[in-house]
């Protein structure tokens, strides 16, 4: 009873900084937690294609997708750090697995393992984000709980931060060079402080024995000019290798560093240009690592040109060079899509950072006009951490918002910078005092009713967390969240099929599927036998076609097109069964069966529904509020096997319960992704091979996976 009476004492004395701290604990086990459940909500394909795919498919030799971001005659991408960070592990991982299987029958290589393991090593990563923030509270005396706490709770840690992509990787490099730079500073302005305060004292001293004492003082100052110089080169061009767009976050980082003390009587342009000089000479080892290991990784380079020396300027690839090439082409970037320069700072700020955005930009604002108004007394000064930050924030923010083709996890490395600066007003408001330099009742009133403490500071936390759980909710568990499970359905389809059976599956109106998450040995390397210890190609056996957004109409002509290459294989003298599937959004459902009618197809196709995964939104294809009844997903069926007659939602409408219920469980049942399977009907024999001869003659070639 006592140690009870003392904690609860404990627990109602505690002080707010206390709460904020054990929230964002909360969050940090959360962030790590989404990791293992895992997330079936799909970002973007770059979560998967930039990275995991390729290096996931070539270490355990499985089918794989490698985009056209890694051909060997131009590749973009530079292969160094997704190799340090997913293939080196997964050999560890894999080492590990076979003990398990052997040992215990245990078997941990699988459709889980390839999501899991390569997000847990990202997840990681991330953790340093927090621990760069905190340092830097520390350094300079700011309040680091709910700096910490904005951090943690915010969903683009808490998704972004826990999946693959090379943006993730962008922001941890972003926040350890902010870190490092402001280290640095703080050691200059101290040291130099020191320095010119001990001349002072130098010439002002009197007695020999004085100076002395202040000259020993003055040497034993610690050195600052050439701080973490190999460390803050090395991250500077890994992240360009990561990212070349991290030319735009670091640029500002970095000039930092380099004036950091100029304008007083210690630190010179002597000094300016030998930090400049030993920067560039001290990252060529990591320059020369990386041009050198994405030369042999593209083939380049050989072992046999390194050994007989006979090398050129072609055997290097530069892989920033390639990428900035092609970015600087507007039409090739057009082929992602097109967005307006205004996008970044009108949509992606706030959709990433909501309240803290506005404050963001509401500061900068105040600034430039201080700044046109020639206030420069109230600005603060350059050489700052406020400054530091202002600049890390919007320098990269307007040289992004030039570019034609604009998403917001380009954004994410100004998650630190922004949350250090704006992350009390979460609970002091957007600002404690009147900002404006003049009184104007209109002015007042906005102060009064929007931007003063007491009208800001209760609802700001609150509008950060329901926003941030939201977007967690909706992009780590909706949004395209069905190709996981379609993916581990594949798995176990291609695991337990009969030997010698084709396996098809055409998607549409969904993202890219990741091959390597099917589990499929790969047919385009040769493959070992541990049993016989020799080596062998394996048959390609399953077939992917991606269909992007097409009508349902081409895509049944689609579906007629390989069901009847298919039913020529079987008839044919190779006897080749297969299976056929085919995987579109739940909204879809009753516009394909329209689609099936229309085109008379209905008399020898049979789309048997195999499974729903929910949930899952496509933005390609939004459910409709008042639409038809999926009614292959829900009861009531259709009323005739030959899908004739209407659906009992598709009656004239009378607003009633039952009604309204059934409107509702068709909407709901809309957030999923259908999984069906495709059978030729061969009742009559003769009018399905003519049709077939129609549909086939003369019988194309087998199409190939699409992109």
């Amino acid at each position: 009873m006592r140690l009870s009476r003392h904690i609860s004492q404990l627990w109602q004395n505690r002080v707010p900084t206390d709460r904020h701290v054990n929230t964002y604990f909360f969050f940090a086990v959360v962030r790590l937690a989404l990791v293992f459940v895992p997330q079936p909500g799909y970002v973007h394909p770059d979560e998967f294609f930039q990275s995991v795919e390729v290096m996931t498919g070539d270490h355990f030799r499985l089918e794989h997708t490698r985009t056209w971001e890694f051909n060997n005659s131009m590749p973009l991408r530079s292969i160094t750090l997704p190799f340090a960070l997913l293939r080196v592990p997964w050999s560890f991982y894999e080492f590990f697995a076979v003990y398990m299987r052997n040992l215990w029958n245990v078997e941990l290589i699988s459709t889980y393992a390839y999501v899991v393991f390569p997000r847990l090593i990202y997840t990681l990563i991330s953790y340093s984000n927090d621990w760069c923030l905190y340092r830097v509270c520390r350094m300079y005396g700011l309040r680091f709980e709910i700096r910490l706490l904005a951090l943690g709770s915010s969903w683009v840690l808490l998704v972004f931060g826990t999946r693959t992509f090379s943006n993730s990787l962008e922001m941890a490099m972003c926040s350890w060079l902010l870190c490092l730079v402001s280290e640095c500073m703080l050691r200059t302005n101290t040291v130099v402080y020191k320095k010119e305060f001990l001349e002072e004292k130098y010439d002002k001293a009197e007695s020999i024995s004085e100076r002395v004492k202040i000259w020993k003082l003055k040497n034993a100052l610690p050195p600052h000019n050439f701080q973490h110089m190999f460390t803050v080169s090395s991250i500077c061009v890994a992240g360009v290798f990561n990212r070349p767009t991290f030319l735009l976050f670091g640029a500002p980082m970095v000039f930092f560093w380099l004036l950091r003390g100029m304008g007083t009587r210690s630190v010179t342009f002597r000094d300016f240009n030998l930090r400049i000089g030993l920067f560039c000479l001290y990252a060529l080892p990591a320059l020369f690592l990386f041009i050198f290991c994405d030369s042999l990784y593209y083939q380049h380079l050989t072992v046999g040109e390194l050994h007989m020396m006979q090398l050129g300027i072609d055997n290097f690839v530069f892989t920033p060079w390639n990428f900035v090439k092609y970015n600087l082409n507007s039409a090739q970037t057009a082929s992602h899509g097109v967005h307006p320069c205004y996008v970044h700072l009108m949509v992606n700020m706030p959709l990433l950072f909501n309240v803290l955005a506005l404050a963001g930009l509401g500061a900068f604002a105040q600034i430039l006009l201080r700044f046109f108004r020639a206030e420069y007394q109230v600005l603060p000064r350059f050489q700052s951490i406020v400054s530091l930050m202002s600049g890390a924030i919007f320098v990269p923010l307007f040289f992004l918002s030039l570019i034609n083709h604009q998403e917001p996890r380009f954004l994410i490395p100004i998650t630190f910078p922004l949350l250090l600066l704006h992350g009390p007003k979460l609970v002091t408001g957007f600002s404690a005092k009147y900002p404006f330099q003049k009184e104007h009742p209109l002015l007042r009133r906005f102060y009064d009713r929007l931007l003063s403490s007491k009208a800001s500071a209760p609802h700001l936390l609150r509008i950060w967390y329901v926003s941030n759980v939201v977007l967690t909710v909706f992009f780590g568990f909706i949004h395209q969240a069905g190709i996981y499970p379609l993916a581990e359905t594949m798995a176990h389809v291609m695991a337990t099929k009969p030997a010698a059976t084709h396996v098809h599956l055409m998607t549409s109106h969904i993202y890219s599927l990741p091959l390597h998450l099917v589990n499929i040995p790969s047919s385009r390397v040769l493959q070992f036998n541990p049993h016989t210890h020799n080596r062998y190609r394996r048959q390609r056996d399953f077939y992917l076609y991606e269909y992007g957004s097409q009508p349902l109409d081409n895509l049944l002509q689609k579906v007629k097109l390989i069901s009847g290459n298919c039913e020529v294989k079987l008839s044919g003298p190779s006897r080749l069964r297969y299976k056929l599937y085919l995987s579109i959004p739940a909204s879809l459902s009753s516009d394909l069966f329209e689609a099936l009618v229309r085109s008379n197809a209905s008399s020898y196709l049979n789309l048997e529904l195999l499974h729903v995964f929910y949930p899952h939104l496509s933005t390609e294809a939004f459910p409709r509020i008042l639409g038809r009844h999926p009614c292959d997903v829900d009861a009531p069926h259709w009323a005739h096997d030959d899908l004739r007659g209407t659906c009992a939602v598709e009656q004239s409408p009378a607003f009633s319960y039952s009604y309204l219920t059934k409107q509702f469980s068709s909407f709901v049942h809309q957030f999923g992704l259908a999984l069906y399977e495709i059978d030729v009907r061969r009742k009559r024999q003769r009018q399905v091979v003519r049709t077939l001869d129609l549909v086939t003659a003369p019988a194309p070639p087998l199409p190939e996976a699409g992109a």
